[in-house]
């Protein structure tokens, strides 16, 4: 366990996690080289690449979280258990939240519930239409995070209830997320 103490870390400080943290567009700079030079094996394997970018960035913005916590914290250990529990809690509150709405919509017929106000052509268009759930998935994505779009306009009124509740518990999750990890931050026993 002495690899989680302070003294046995390479970011130590705040200045260096400034030079470090860039680097996580390094990979990035590669497939963009190899997109160019390797054209038909991006055309073959584009879904699974792209895949592939959402888990690295990801598990990249977890990695960062921690040194974050850590770079801040009075505590002298790097890794701060009951802190990244939280913060893994919450992310899975959010993934559950979402997955429940996008379930709902998807039941009760996406395409029924909402109306799409964009122009496609009609091979995307069928796309979206054969992956409901994927559709229904980016609504509630959308709505639980209030991004709001407007691509997607609720044509009931249980939609619109449906739309109303997501975003409520959307805003005060992203309430109730902050205050945690504040409260957590500022009491040393819970980041210890």
């Amino acid at each position: 366990m002495s690899y989680f103490q302070r003294d046995k870390r390479y970011i130590k400080n705040i200045n260096i996690a400034f030079l470090v943290i860039p680097m996580i567009l390094l990979p990035l700079l590669f497939e963009w080289y190899f997109h160019i030079k390797e054209v038909a094996f991006f055309i073959t394997y584009h879904d699974e690449i792209l895949i592939a970018n959402i888990f690295y960035i990801v598990l990249v913005r977890f990695a960062l979280l921690d040194s974050a916590i850590y770079i801040f914290s009075r505590s002298k250990h790097h890794f701060h258990v009951a802190l990244m529990q939280v913060v893994l809690l919450y992310f899975e509150v959010t993934i559950v939240t979402i997955v429940y709405y996008a379930v709902v919509f998807n039941i009760f017929d996406v395409f029924t519930l909402f109306h799409l106000n964009s122009e496609f052509t009609p091979q995307n268009l069928q796309t979206i239409h054969e992956h409901s759930f994927i559709t229904s998935m980016y609504i509630s994505a959308v709505t639980f995070t209030t991004l709001g779009s407007g691509d997607w306009i609720p044509q009931t009124l249980n939609a619109m209830m449906a739309v109303i509740s997501e975003v409520i518990l959307g805003v005060i999750q992203g309430g109730v997320f902050v205050a945690i990890i504040i409260y957590a931050h500022q009491n040393k026993d819970i980041v210890k």
